[in-house]
């Protein structure tokens, strides 16, 4: 099909056909998930013709989908944490979403691209349990394993119930050691004889007992280890209802989640809001970036 600038020259065209214009979107895409570029100057190169003859939304999605995953994902962070106030919205969905290899990864291309670590700029940024729970999850030490055991989980419940709701004040060190460690299939099982120890779900517990951002990136695990699509699809719907749209958002979870769970996400953005998430998207962009948007999406529901 050719080679990524020249199909950039051809994206510069106006009157381009938008079947053709995608086509080459497409490619772009692939070249970032089959990493076929063979120096780190081509990459930038493609990065800085698409600034130069794009502008825009359009160009803002274009340069996500020919950046490498885990760079893309170190860029996001480090937007959210420099400058006035830090995003912790952002900080928290990033940090909950991704697997521990893949935060290894943005770690070390946190370092590459800034020449700082991911763990000490959150540590200027943040405090508290928050900032203990949030380099937790940095250091990408969750368990990945499928296999649940069931000891192990009445004892994480039994852990979690004497560090809040059996005593006087709350052991945080030991929602972290649990929520922030444990696998996700694992933590499932742990909610669910949480529910039979206290009988209470393990969210009305962590309402009950803490407050603030420590609070949100808790309730945040819990609804991804239940259903990482479901939690992606609210934060869809939050970007993108209102009088605004949060193409930040917007552009992050459907270019970071192309290839992993898009069609669970759409899924659940159906059953949670009646309707699809394509036709949200097309109603609130529009031109080539909302098509671009739209095709990522892969049809309606």
């Amino acid at each position: 099909m050719g080679h990524p600038t020249d199909w950039l020259c051809e994206l510069g065209q106006m009157k381009l056909d938008t079947d053709r214009r995608f086509e080459i979107i497409q490619a772009l895409a692939q070249q970032r998930m089959l990493k076929l570029f063979t120096r780190q100057s081509e990459e930038l190169e493609l990065k800085d013709d698409l600034k130069g003859d794009l502008s825009g939304n359009f160009e803002h999605i274009l340069v996500a989908l020919v950046t490498p995953p885990a760079v893309f994902d170190a860029k996001q962070l480090k937007k959210c944490i420099q400058g006035p106030g830090t995003n912790e919205d952002v900080l928290i969905e990033i940090l909950t979403t991704r697997t521990s290899r893949q935060m290894k990864e943005i770690s070390q291309a946190y370092y590459t691209v800034y020449r700082k670590s991911l763990g000490d700029d959150i540590s200027s940024e943040t405090s508290g349990d928050f900032q203990k729970a949030l380099l937790t999850l940095a250091d990408g030490r969750r368990d990945e394993s499928l296999k649940v055991d069931e000891h192990l989980a009445k004892k994480g419940a039994q852990i979690l119930y004497d560090a809040g709701e059996k005593r006087w004040g709350t052991d945080e060190e030991k929602f972290i050691e649990v929520l922030c460690l444990r696998s996700f299939p694992q933590l499932k099982q742990t909610f669910d004889e949480y529910r039979n120890i206290s009988q209470k779900d393990i969210e009305e517990s962590i309402r009950g007992e803490l407050s603030g951002h420590f609070k949100d990136l808790l309730l945040t695990i819990v609804h991804c280890a239940r259903n990482t699509p479901a939690y992606l699809a609210a934060r869809l719907h939050q970007a993108l209802k209102g009088a605004g749209t949060d193409e930040y958002t917007l552009n992050r979870i459907m270019v970071s989640r192309s290839k992993i769970d898009l069609l669970d996400i759409r899924a659940e953005f159906k059953k949670l809001y009646g309707y699809s998430l394509c036709s949200a998207i097309e109603s609130d962009t529009s031109g080539d970036y909302g098509i671009t948007l739209a095709k990522i999406c892969g049809g309606d529901d």
